[in-house]
């Protein structure tokens, strides 16, 4: 498989930022009672299980016979995304709001509804009033691209750090921004201007993690997210940029055993999901790479990371309609991710059709950002330019 920017021996390496679900062992909100905790690991094992129909209903029951407790009603306004329910996920997190109006985590929540029903305006609305302290840049990237106006956001930001140098929630926001556009060595500058002055601060430590991952500095990533984890034992994240660091030094079994610490953390993610199928990718076990992309694609079918990796792993072996399949159902969901339309490209150009491939191209090569994919894609459609068609081939 082609090996490019964020793919891990390729597949795409999928990196988690900070909390989107409650942590397992510290559930948000104002009851954290034995039978509170236990309801939330009880819905976690379900999924783990692949039973989320009984997760749902389970958890459903319970959050009706237990009004205002938040850990619980966030967890199943989260299943019912990954259910594909958007509507009882709107309605979840909409009742949090009830009575916890500014509860930033339900505020990103309800932005990534709206984000998957194309309700920009709403959904950077409710992206901006999560921050600071989510995990809300990286959608707030891709909201302001597909509005057109993310050179504005961006110069935004630039011009908020340079009034306000000693403000490390706008450096945060900055160096966020960077890392999700493709920059990792200005993400690294600004995470440590953080960590300058708060060296216990969780997502910065995540985040320069992932900076020193991008730039194959995997050790001192390692350095790092462990030294997040002294701090808070329970971070998905931390947990599985870890265990992306460990696969991408070749120690499998290290990665293998860090990233199902983060899997029984939070199995209602699919980060850890696709990770685990880059393992076994890396241990040439195609068919249980394919089996942790498709779970992942169940568990969160809003993801592309999971249906690029499916894309490449097909087209490797051959299998280029399913691998075709695959990369459009990431497309419905992610129109405009570059990558997905690079490798539909491939799928096209492999099954000799170049017009498609060549339409697939061009639209990775119109993407703003991650100039690495936007490069080879340019070369791709120069290569198509020079070589004639054979015969009968459009």
């Amino acid at each position: 498989m082609r090996r490019i920017f964020g793919f891990l021996a390729g597949a795409v390496c999928c990196f988690a930022w900070t909390f989107a679900t409650a942590a397992a062992a510290n559930p948000a909100g104002p009851v954290t009672s034995p039978t509170t905790q236990g309801a939330m690991d009880q819905a976690r094992e379900r999924v783990a299980g692949g039973d989320l129909d009984g997760a749902l209903r389970a958890l459903a029951s319970y959050v009706a016979q237990h009004p205002g407790e938040m850990g619980p009603e966030r967890l199943l306004g989260d299943l019912y995304y990954r259910h594909g329910d958007l509507l009882k996920a709107q309605a979840s997190y909409a009742h949090i709001l009830q009575y916890a109006p500014n509860d930033k985590e339900t505020h990103s929540r309800l932005g990534s509804v709206f984000a998957s029903e194309n309700r920009i305006d709403e959904a950077i609305s409710e992206f901006n009033k999560s921050l600071p302290g989510t995990d809300s840049v990286p959608d707030l990237v891709a909201l302001h691209l597909r509005k057109g106006d993310f050179a504005q956001y961006k110069r935004d930001r630039e011009e908020m750090v340079e009034e306000y140098p000693g403000d490390t929630e706008a450096v945060l926001e900055l160096a966020q921004l960077y890392e999700s556009t493709g920059q990792p060595r200005l993400a690294q500058q600004y995470f440590q201007r953080v960590l300058d002055s708060e060296p216990h601060q969780l997502f910065a430590l995540n985040g320069i993690g992932m900076s020193f991952e991008d730039q194959h500095a995997y050790n001192d990533a390692i350095i790092e997210l462990r030294l997040c984890l002294l701090y808070d034992s329970y971070n998905y994240p931390c947990w599985n940029n870890l265990g992306t660091a460990y696969s991408d030094l070749n120690q499998l079994d290290l990665a293998y055993k860090t990233l199902e610490v983060a899997r029984n953390l939070e199995p209602e993610r699919p980060e850890a999901l696709v990770n685990l199928g880059n393992v076994y990718d890396k241990r040439g076990d195609w068919k249980k790479a394919v089996s942790y992309y498709v779970q992942a694609t169940t568990v969160d079918p809003y993801m592309p990371d999971a249906y690029i990796n499916l894309g490449l792993e097909y087209d490797d072996h051959g299998l280029y309609q399913l691998a075709q399949s695959a990369l459009v159902k990431g497309l419905a969901i992610a129109p405009q991710d570059g990558r997905l339309h690079l490798v539909l490209g491939d799928t096209y150009r492999l099954l000799g059709q170049r017009n498609d491939a060549t339409t697939q191209y061009r639209q990775a090569a119109s993407q703003d950002i991650y100039p690495d994919y936007r490069a080879i894609a340019q070369r791709e459609l120069a290569t198509l330019e020079h070589v004639p068609a054979p015969p009968g081939n459009p």
